[in-house]
């Protein structure tokens, strides 16, 4: 174990050290120490950056499932596996031992298998976050079929475009899902999508509202029909080291959407060793990550890295704010809680309710407490550490992305000490380098640039399924050698890194490169406003000019939005510099998000620019309609 867990600074400094100077000897250790191999690797790592061809633990044979389920069943068969709390806090939560998942993981593998999917197999999985999306992800890694999972909030033209592209044979679905006090039906979105994917042979349905729905014959089959009857004894398939595990969807800055293929070794060694550090996970914590299953963080963060580490994982169906703004600490308190992770955007949206509604819980179970999804600003940074951590709890503020399997920079809990908005220091056998344009390194503390790898980590997705070329492309080309992460960042004085934005909202005022999150960090500091966003528009003299987009809470409704606004450059001037000055301002009453919550600053952009052509696909959005109404109110 001694190689697996980071206790202190110097400790990490020296794994840090030894992980940099011989990658292959560091990541040989971690995967022969901690986990259960059919069959050793002949061969660490061989890779080729230019081409983009990465192999690791090349030659073992293994099962994911096996390591998440089976090995745990002498020693914790009776422990809590996963805590499901379901969206009404009414409904008794579901406390679901090791040895329980394997048997229903077993069943739905059967089940499967008798409904003809088999090793290689793509199965696309449209559920809400209910038990079943766990254990049919964990079914299909267990007799090799490649799972898709797409967030149950998308479209039923968004769902189709991924089935086609993976060419999925099957959909997971349920009869709907709730969502606070609604429910939707996702077998209708299902019905709809599935009628323009000719490769879907079957769809299996879980139930969960219990709602009439259509079935079709010869189609569509449900679960209830079959897993009673199925047996709970399946032989695992061994898999090898590079065969593909997942694929998970990315939007693209342009264009389709990105499978990204993660497989199965490389990601299994990457996702434990992570979870288990940046969490500092102990043997009886519970643990609580409230991303969906839908995306990355839960791939790696809800189901993976906690079951590979025989975690307790809390899976959670319901909204932060239903019944009230208060749900996140109730169930904090009810399960107690010891590390809670969470997304910038929900922080910033329960830090506007009344700090009442945090006070009035139990929270004292928190060891950590974490961030993902988007560089978190100084404000929710500090309102997460006052009223949640109260200052006790160490906020892992973490950068990391699908393409990257799982967490590169941030800080260690107790061990790398914090400094708000930064992601700290790089894992061991992470290389952030930072370059300039003209693709130089830069060296040295106090620069910014382009965030790139330098070396590559077992957890990095393999290729873009079905399209090498774009996979290279996308990540291989710009800084030739090197991963491109897409992402700006800064280096501070001590070598700390923040990352600053993606590089296409970097916007160069001026001969002035400027990250649009310190100015909507120093946008957000005004006490009328809820939340902003900054984009580029070409400008005659400037070159780009700043257009800002702002949410202003209720107290800032009534006020006079001409002072507003000279107040808001005020404090842009103030914090950052005039150069900063935004020449637009627009109050919106909100931003087109994607469900994820990120912020689409490409339609934004356009709408600044006055281009109201080609949108792209806006139905995927959590708010389609706000994009007309932004439109509408653009200032010339």
């Amino acid at each position: 174990m001694k190689n697996y867990v980071i206790d202190n600074l110097p400790d990490y400094f020296k794994q840090y050290k030894k992980s940099i100077k011989d990658p292959k000897k560091f990541w040989d250790k971690i995967a022969d120490e901690n986990f259960v191999w059919y069959q050793r690797w002949n061969k660490v790592v061989k890779f080729d950056m230019e081409e983009a061809k990465i192999e690791w633990f090349k030659g073992a044979k293994l099962n994911i499932t096996k390591n998440c389920l089976d090995r745990h069943l002498n020693l914790r068969g009776d422990k809590t596996a996963i805590i499901w709390e379901p969206n009404n806090p009414d409904e008794e939560a579901q406390h679901i031992s090791y040895k329980e998942l394997h048997e229903r993981v077993c069943k739905m593998a059967n089940v499967l298998t008798e409904l003809g999917i088999k090793k290689g197999d793509r199965v696309c999985i449209y559920l809400p976050m209910i038990p079943e999306l766990a254990v049919t992800m964990l079914a299909c890694a267990k007799m090799g079929a490649v799972h898709s999972v797409i967030f149950a909030g998308f479209s039923a033209s968004a769902v189709a475009t991924r089935v086609n592209d993976c060419e999925a044979k099957m959909i997971i679905t349920s009869d709907g899902s709730y969502r606070g006090n609604k429910a939707i039906d996702l077998k209708g979105i299902i019905d709809e999508a599935v009628e323009k994917c000719p490769t879907v042979e079957k769809v299996l349905v879980v139930k969960r509202t219990n709602t009439d729905i259509k079935m079709k014959e010869g189609r569509d089959f449900l679960l209830d029909d079959y897993y009673p009857k199925a047996s709970t004894d399946f032989v695992t398939k061994i898999m090898d080291a590079e065969d593909p595990l997942f694929i998970l969807y990315t939007s693209g800055s342009t264009g389709k959407p990105k499978g990204m293929l993660h497989t199965t070794a490389g990601y299994m060694v990457y996702t434990a060793y992570t979870f288990k550090n940046v969490f500092s996970y102990r043997e009886n914590d519970i643990y609580w990550c409230t991303a969906d299953i839908g995306w990355i963080t839960g791939h790696s963060y809800i189901l993976y890295g906690p079951l590979l580490n025989g975690a307790t994982t809390v899976i959670f169906e319901g909204v932060p704010t239903y019944p009230e703004p208060d749900r996140f600490w109730a169930v904090i308190e009810k399960h107690k809680v010891n590390q809670f992770y969470t997304a910038p955007t929900a922080i910033r949206s329960l830090a506007k309710e009344s700090s009442e509604w945090v006070e009035k819980h139990d929270l004292s179970s928190l060891r950590v407490i974490g961030s993902v999804g988007e560089p978190i600003n100084d404000e929710a940074w500090h309102w997460y550490n006052d009223h949640v951590g109260k200052k006790k709890s160490p906020i892992v503020d973490t950068w990391w992305q699908t393409e990257t399997g799982g967490i590169m920079i941030s800080p260690l809990p107790f061990v790398t000490p914090t400094k708000p908005t930064y992601a700290t220091l790089p894992l061991p056998g992470i290389q952030p380098v930072l370059m300039d344009e003209k693709r130089n390194e830069i060296t040295g503390n106090q620069v910014d640039g382009a965030l790139c790898i330098r070396f590559p980590w077992p957890g990095i997705a393999r290729t873009i399924w079905g399209d090498h070329q774009r996979y290279k492309e996308t990540y291989f080309s710009a800084f030739p050698g090197k991963y491109f992460t897409g992402d700006g960042a800064l280096r501070d004085e001590v070598g700390y890194y923040r990352i600053t934005g993606r590089m296409d909202d970097v916007i160069i005022v001026s001969g002035h490169n400027l990250g649009t999150a310190p100015i909507e960090d120093s946008i957000n500091l005004h006490p009328a406003v809820a939340e902003s966003a900054i984009v580029g528009f070409p400008h005659d003299i400037k070159g780009n000019a700043l257009y800002g987009f702002v949410i202003l809470k209720e107290s800032g409704e009534e006020r006079d939005k001409e002072n507003l606004k000279k107040e808001i450059n005020m404090l842009i001037s103030d914090t950052i510099g005039p150069i900063a000055k935004l020449d637009k301002i627009q109050f919106v009453s909100g931003l087109p998000k994607t469900r994820s919550g990120k912020i689409m600053r490409r339609i934004l952009r356009k709408i600044a620019e006055g281009d109201f052509s080609n949108f792209g696909d806006i139905s995927t959005l959590l708010n389609p309609e706000i994009v007309d109404e932004i439109k509408d109110g653009r200032i010339n």
